[in-house]
């Protein structure tokens, strides 16, 4: 266990006993990523396993991509690209330089992946990412969290026109979002979203999506229509019962939500501490 400099919070890292070769990071007593370092393409958390569905869906099968991961945890994204797509290009923003030596210790991962850190606050460095990137990358993943909860200033409008430029003609953003009963955060997130993609769909479990419990959504947002084939094959994909948000429905979702801005964004919700969180 270490206690991580910029944030004071206590990073363990557990085996799995219940699927060999894997491992858990916990950060402030929240399962923060799952790793099965026999099998990277193997991820256990729903809402990452309908990430990795998203990214199955780019360009062709087994094509190396380029992606950018904002939030980096135990890698568990990166992993799965670099196993699934051989050779692509990759880079990983995190704040917290010393959980990052931590992960590399404990769970290294493959030396022959393009890979490369940055560290720093996600907001910052994805301002100063370099021009060369701008309309090259094919994955933009934000899982941006702090303990339970991610940050008001990467859930604005303003945070989000920043990422849109990197895009290329294919590329998708795929956001992590946790939300509860009503949904406030989750709709709010979908709008602020629907104000800088011209096209953004949801992934969610259905009882989540009718707001009856405290869960993860998966919001792809693209520059370009996504393809036609998407739903269907997402929704097969798993994990059941499942269902994608889109057109019409996702113009309901939203309601009369408000689109966050840099002077009302808010941090997400806390989730009751028997949601994620374990013992410490």
């Amino acid at each position: 266990m270490i206690t991580l400099n910029k944030s004071g919070y206590k990073a363990s890292i557990v085996v799995d006993p219940f699927v060999a070769g894997s491992y858990q990071l916990i950060v402030d007593g929240t399962p923060q990523s799952h790793v099965n370092l026999d099998d990277p393409a193997d991820l256990f958390f729903e809402y990452v396993r309908r990430i990795g569905h998203v990214v199955d869906l780019i360009g062709d099968p087994g094509e190396p991509i380029t992606a950018v991961h904002l939030g980096g945890g135990a890698l568990t994204l990166p992993r799965y690209v670099e196993a699934t797509r051989p050779g692509s290009r990759q880079q990983v923003v995190e704040l917290e330089s010393d959980l990052v030596d931590f992960v590399r210790a404990e769970l290294p991962w493959d030396k022959r992946a393009q890979l490369r850190v940055r560290h720093g606050d996600a907001r910052e460095v994805l301002a100063k990412l370099p021009s060369g990137l701008h309309g090259s990358v094919d994955l933009v993943v934000i899982d941006i969290f702090s303990g339970a909860r991610t940050p008001a200033h990467v859930t604005s409008r303003e945070f989000y026109e920043l990422a849109a430029p990197l895009l290329s003609p294919r590329g998708v953003v795929a956001v992590n979002v946790a939300d509860g009963p009503g949904l406030p955060f989750a709709r709010g997130q979908a709008a602020t979203l629907s104000s800088v993609f011209p096209h953004v769909v949801a992934l969610a479990e259905t009882q989540v999506l009718k707001g009856k419990r405290f869960g993860n959504f998966v919001f792809v947002a693209a520059n370009t229509p996504l393809d036609v084939d998407w739903s269907p094959r997402l929704l097969a994909g798993g994990p059941h019962p499942a269902k994608v948000v889109a057109g019409a429905e996702m113009r309901e979702f939203i309601g009369t939500a408000p689109v966050s801005t840099d002077a009302t964004a808010t941090p997400s919700p806390l989730p009751g501490r028997t949601v994620f969180q374990i013992g410490r």
